[in-house]
């Protein structure tokens, strides 16, 4: 086959490309074939970042000192009528969200109880036979099988049993409860077996920010550990006279009741026992009794099976700015002393309405609050040194204290409450906004009528109060305020302290001088 040279030519080159790109080819997929790997890509995303730390190690040596606690108790038959009177909400007003907001906090409703109670249906059981009732968490303290739990888990209970962290079941018996504190002690017969325990920590090292984790029985199921941080503390949610919560943010819910929470080092900070949430489960605000507080209380259950505390035997109230002016306190710490109960050891020790208890045996008070916890943290028969603030100047008086009642006491002042429609004519108070006349008995001003612009009214004051004192002095007629006012006036205070007498309870309302 002839062919001519310029297409020869142009043939030749055409072969000699069809060649090359034959032999990159070949090349490439001899390459795939003798390595079985896909072209080399670029390196995947990793950045080299602080890592956080990590709470495995916490919880590995933790978790077997963490039990699930089951109550059960004889249950007897009630009516099925579908109301809430067996909750003791018979009283709320008809406000179903209401209802639902203190069921939910305070531990009732379909669920059960606050965290871990949760209420079967056993109505028209009328064996006898033990029921649960309630179910929560708790945590060994001793390797001989003592542990600790929340009063509300086990209050309803007769039988008891805790479910160990590697699924054993053993009974236990109750030691002592302390519902003051919602705390209580179980012990478990491990049969001379050791049990794995933690311990308390120093709860006055812990700092808002630390990191906490929670480990505990939520809805059952065991050996459940969330984490967060401590999100405040000396939280009063009104739950009793020694508030002094830790708030935390780890997931706590139904069932954590009386469950551990822990700090890095594994010791208990504090333990569960209140939850606040309108829906029933965690929306990240829980709290904890603190570990000094249960650290006490556990002492004494496990000792005598019971806690007894020291007694004052006195009503008070806090210490405003404007109570503390009236008095001329550089500050508004303390606790106003409202009334002395009669036959209490602060009243035999000459403890008197009007004084602000400063100082328990040279220990600042700041508030009712932390005066109640200090006294309670006394043994019954201890002698006291009590500061007060009387007159103007401090005072010392020395206290016998006598034993806290298993339900407090109120003082009643029959003699100056309750009075009957006066028949005197009323006077006019102008520069306090107040309407006053002479208690039947002649002991003080009943109110009859308060300017609604005025400071009284501003301060709560309302007809039927009746004025006992101004300025620890006391006052049954109107020239009577008239001279405490201008006293008070001359001494350069900008308010007076009036104490008021209503339902048999006293309290102090702070006013301003010279002001209706």
């Amino acid at each position: 086959m002839n062919i001519a040279p310029n297409s020869y030519s142009r043939t030749r080159k055409r072969l000699m490309a069809a060649v090359a790109s034959l032999a990159v080819v070949g090349t490439v997929g001899a390459g795939m074939l003798a390595t079985g790997t896909a072209p080399v890509l670029a390196d995947a995303v990793r950045v080299e970042a602080p890592q956080m730390p990590s709470f495995a190690d916490v919880v590995e040596h933790v978790s077997p000192a963490v039990v699930s606690v089951k109550v059960k108790a004889k249950i007897q038959p009630t009516a099925d009528d579908g109301s809430d009177d067996q909750n003791g909400f018979d009283n709320l007003p008809d406000n179903p969200q209401l209802r639902r907001f203190f069921k939910e906090f305070r531990g009732f409703g379909d669920q059960g109880g606050q965290f871990g109670m949760r209420r079967f249906n056993h109505r028209n059981h009328g064996n006898g036979e033990p029921r649960p009732i309630a179910q929560g968490s708790g945590f060994f303290i001793s390797e001989d099988g003592y542990l600790v739990t929340n009063n509300h888990v086990v209050s309803e209970g007769s039988d008891f049993s805790v479910v160990t962290n590697d699924g054993k079941e053993l009974d236990a018996k109750l030691i002592g409860t302390d519902p003051r504190t919602d705390l209580a002690v179980l012990k478990v017969d491990g049969g001379g077996n050791k049990f794995t325990y933690v311990d308390f920590a120093d709860d006055s090292k812990v700092r808002i920010g630390d990191w906490v984790v929670a480990v505990g029985n939520p809805f059952g199921l065991g050996g459940t550990v969330t984490a967060g941080i401590v999100s405040a503390r000396g939280r009063d949610i009104g739950a009793g006279p020694y508030d002094d919560f830790i708030q935390i943010d780890a997931s706590v819910n139904r069932g954590n009741s009386g469950g551990p929470t822990f700090n890095l080092n594994g010791q208990v900070i504090g333990i569960n026992t209140a939850i606040f949430s309108p829906s029933g489960g965690s929306v990240g605000i829980a709290f904890d009794i603190p570990a000094s507080t249960a650290k006490q209380v556990v002492e004494d259950l496990m000792k005598n099976g019971s806690v007894q505390r020291g007694w004052l035997g006195v009503e008070i109230q806090p210490v405003t700015k404007d109570i503390a002016e009236s008095l001329g306190l550089k500050s508004d710490k303390g606790a106003l002393v409202s009334s002395a109960q009669d036959g209490g050891p602060g009243k035999k020790a000459g403890i008197v309405a009007g004084d602000v208890i400063t100082q328990v045996d040279g220990k600042d008070v700041a508030s009712p609050k932390e005066l109640a916890r200090m006294i309670g943290a006394f043994a019954p028969g201890k002698s006291v040194d009590v500061t007060v603030w009387r007159n103007g100047k401090d005072e010392t008086v020395k206290v016998d204290l006598g034993t806290l009642p298993a339900s407090d006491k109120q003082a009643s002042n029959d003699d100056n409450s309750k009075q009957s429609a006066p028949a005197a004519k009323p006077d006019t108070l102008a520069d306090l906004g107040l309407t006053v006349t002479k208690a039947e008995n002649g002991k003080g001003l009943v109110v009859t009528d308060v300017d609604p612009d005025s400071d009284a009214a501003d301060r709560g004051i309302q007809p039927g109060d009746v004025i006992t004192s101004i300025n620890s002095n006391e006052v049954n007629t109107t020239d009577d305020v008239s001279k405490a006012m201008t006293d008070a006036a001359k001494a350069g205070r900008k308010a007076v302290l009036m104490q008021i007498t209503r339902d048999d309870s006293n309290r102090f309302v702070a006013l301003p001088v010279g002001k209706g």
